[in-house]
């Protein structure tokens, strides 16, 4: 990674759900937390990627073997048991050329992950500006856009410079320094609060609460003159309980916040994970209720606290 070019695992255009109006979202590869819940797994680690989707995998009908004869590392194998094709992750994660990704006429194997310099994000976005309408512009999201600071500090002064609104979706673990100083160049932003109990936040995250907490209370005690929402996933039997919405609501109050998005539990990531090689705790969970996601709504309306459920938002 340099400060020049920075390691993007999608962009996408058109969203509407990640900050005010259209915008173009962009995401940023490498994240502090490994959440069991997340969606992107993807984006966790800074390096492209190698995904292998099994029902796109055209060995069993097709008997082809492009990825297994372009591998020159040897991490793709047949497994004559079951006469399918596996990959060595261990042995995949050596390789610098990829070519079995350019192998594969399926899209079975794919590389996700594309270094890309300011100037290139820019060109995009200036494309793009055109279809954003009033209010709209760029979103930073992940992963974690903090990881790859002094790209994400130069994308957003170029931004800005271009009369671009910004916004940015964040686990707020970060330096604190950092995050208010990269946060002059950002208009609008979502912070994550998984948990309010540090270890139980360390549980399912990898890392404690503290530092994301601290900095929440940094911003909101700043003279930063964006717009902050916090946002927490709504995970059953983790922090969907009354006792961790309350302290929520304590620590906003005491911060004078006074907006919160909830999102639904939802099981989109589960294929990444398989794509991956990895395992996926909550393949068999199921998405959260409405009348759990009502319920948790009223709990914060009664605080005066204004609670936007999943996509249904006023941004």
């Amino acid at each position: 990674m340099t400060a020049q070019k920075g390691l993007v695992f999608d962009i996408q255009g058109y969203s509407v759900h990640d900050g005010p109006g259209c915008r173009t979202l962009v995401f940023l590869s490498g994240c502090p937390l490994r959440c069991e819940w997340c969606a992107n797994p993807e984006g966790m680690e800074i390096r492209q990627q190698v995904m292998f989707s099994t029902t796109k995998c055209r060995h069993t009908n097709l008997n082809c073997t492009r990825c297994l004869d372009a591998c020159h590392q040897k991490a793709i194998e047949l497994s004559n048991d079951e006469n399918i094709l596996k990959i060595d992750r261990s042995i995949c994660r050596n390789c610098e050329t990829y070519d079995c990704t350019n192998a594969c006429f399926y899209e079975a194997i794919r590389l996700v992950g594309k270094w890309m310099s300011v100037d290139e994000l820019m060109e995009i976005f200036n494309r793009d500006r055109q279809y954003w309408g009033q209010g709209g512009g760029v979103t930073f999201s992940g992963g974690e856009p903090f990881i790859q600071k002094d790209f994400l500090l130069e994308v957003l002064k170029k931004c800005k410079k271009a009369f671009i609104h910004t916004a940015i979706e964040t686990t707020a673990h970060v330096a604190t320094q950092v995050l208010l100083d990269t946060f002059r160049y950002v208009d609008f932003a979502f912070i994550d609060i998984k948990h309010m109990d540090s270890q139980k936040h360390k549980e399912k995250t990898g890392v404690g609460n503290e530092l994301i907490l601290n900095n929440i209370a940094a911003l909101a005690n700043s003279d930063w003159k964006g717009r902050l929402v916090l946002r927490m996933p709504v995970i059953r039997n983790y922090n969907d309980t009354d006792e961790n919405v309350m302290s929520i609501i304590r620590f906003m109050k005491k911060l004078g916040l006074f907006e919160i998005n909830i999102l639904p539990f939802h099981r989109l990531g589960d294929s990444k994970w398989k794509q991956l090689g990895l395992n996926y705790l909550y393949s068999d969970e199921e998405g959260t209720s409405e009348e759990k996601l009502d319920h948790i709504q009223d709990l914060f309306l009664d605080e005066r606290i204004a609670c936007y459920v999943a996509h249904d938002t006023l941004f």
